[in-house]
């Protein structure tokens, strides 16, 4: 087969797989994330049952994942500076990054000082908005909600909103199941 017979049939495949697509969840995507099964890879990674992760996510080092985790396109999961867990049930939206390490005071220092690093625990039942940025060290409590475009440098009690950069308290969830509420703080 010659490469332009090759690059006719990837054509012809991604045609194919565009249309199926688009009739079953009226979606286009990337050519490998119409190709790649998003639970096919969690299982080959070890995540939990019906986990899911976009062929576009990076996943370096020990990375744990929970049942019914959904992960989106462009996520970077770090497991690299000392693990990174990551409950049952969690959404990580398109985009966000989470380390758990750092090279900050490495490269300021001219490659004197290491690198720090330190584990990453999020709970069950979290969410995580697009292009948030979550640091080493730190622990994301259950039912908690880290809104779009968050940077998270310090843990995130239970049950609690944080957004902004850093992020900072917004409010509270409350409530179970389908009646589960997010509560804002008023501002004062």
């Amino acid at each position: 087969m010659t490469p332009e017979d090759l690059s006719e049939h990837l054509r012809e495949l991604y045609i194919a797989r565009e249309g199926e697509l688009k009739v079953r969840y009226d979606r286009s995507l990337p050519f490998a994330e119409g190709i790649v099964d998003r639970w096919e890879r969690a299982r080959r990674l070890g995540f939990g049952e019906d986990a899911s992760i976009y062929d576009s996510a990076c996943v370096f080092g020990d990375v744990k994942v929970g049942e019914g985790t959904w992960i989106g396109p462009w996520v970077m999961l770090d497991g690299s500076g000392g693990g990174l867990t990551i409950g049952s049930t969690c959404s990580l939206s398109a985009g966000v990054h989470i380390y758990t390490h750092d090279t900050v005071a490495w490269a300021l220092s001219g490659g004197k000082a290491a690198r720090r690093t330190g584990p990453v625990s999020i709970a069950n039942r979290v969410y995580i908005g697009s292009q948030s940025v979550i640091a080493l060290g730190v622990s994301i409590g259950e039912m908690a909600v880290v809104a779009a475009n968050s940077f998270v440098n310090r843990d995130v009690p239970p049950r609690t909103i944080v957004g902004g950069v850093p992020a900072i308290r917004l409010g509270h969830v409350v409530g179970e199941g389908e009646s589960v509420q997010l509560v804002f703080d008023s501002k004062k």
